[in-house]
């Protein structure tokens, strides 16, 4: 579904990504994996063309992505929930939820949305800013879902949220994947990746330095950590 090959970019005169190459099949859940600055966000935010890349290829359905805008992206069937989630203070919970348009048939509704974080339905008129991190996580994830994007690129979902929504997201991620989705997922939570995803990449310094199937993650656990300095 998605093939990057020797992808390279730049912030201004200093490069920060060089020669990224993966590829993600149709269903699959494929993480990213590194330390804080080791470009696992700069890699997903080139592919949504939010950053320009200075070489390689990104290419999903054999539709070339690099040097399209944002939004023709996003109509191709991509979304991205950012880290920092980009829930807007100034409305509730539904309003967040139905701000984005549907770039794609196939979008879930509000109620298949509900179905999944119930806790969101229960909070309806809230202010958006107003919900738990856990929630805001939940809304964020819920809001790309009604687009009708096929591939998610999720960054880091589980960031600073407690063990028992960390578990619902996870539940949430194989659920989507059982209904056809296909999902990069940028991670530091080792043990949270290895319980959704398919296949590891592993990120330092810009680069993909490892590629690790889920069956082998526990063999070479001690590798890992090494590289995730843990």
């Amino acid at each position: 579904m998605l093939s990057v090959e020797h992808l390279q970019a730049a912030y201004g005169p200093a490069q920060v990504l060089f020669d990224i190459t993966f590829r993600i099949g149709a269903g699959e859940v494929v993480a990213l994996l590194g330390r804080n600055g080791m470009g696992k966000t700069t890699t997903i935010r080139t592919i949504m063309g939010l950053l320009p890349a200075c070489g390689g290829s990104a290419v999903f359905e054999s539709v070339s992505l690099l040097g399209l805008p944002p939004y023709r992206i996003a109509r191709h069937g991509i979304a991205l929930c950012p880290e920092e989630r980009g829930i807007f203070a100034s409305l509730n919970v539904e309003e967040n939820l139905l701000l984005p348009p549907e770039v794609r048939e196939g979008g879930l509704s509000t109620a298949q949305v509900f179905e999944l974080f119930p806790n969101l339905k229960e909070r309806l008129r809230s202010q958006g800013t107003r919900l738990s991190g856990g929630e805001q996580q939940m809304l964020a994830i819920g809001r790309i879902l009604r687009t009708g994007a096929r591939l998610l690129l999720l960054d880091e979902p589980t960031e600073g949220l407690a063990p028992v929504i960390v578990q619902q997201i996870g539940s949430v991620i194989r659920k989507l994947k059982t209904d056809g989705f296909t999902i990069l997922l940028v991670e530091q939570n080792l043990r949270f990746a290895g319980t959704v995803a398919d296949r590891h990449y592993v990120m330092e310094r810009g680069r993909i330095v490892d590629e690790i199937p889920n069956a082998a993650l526990h063999g070479s656990m001690e590798r890992v950590q090494q590289y995730l300095g843990v």
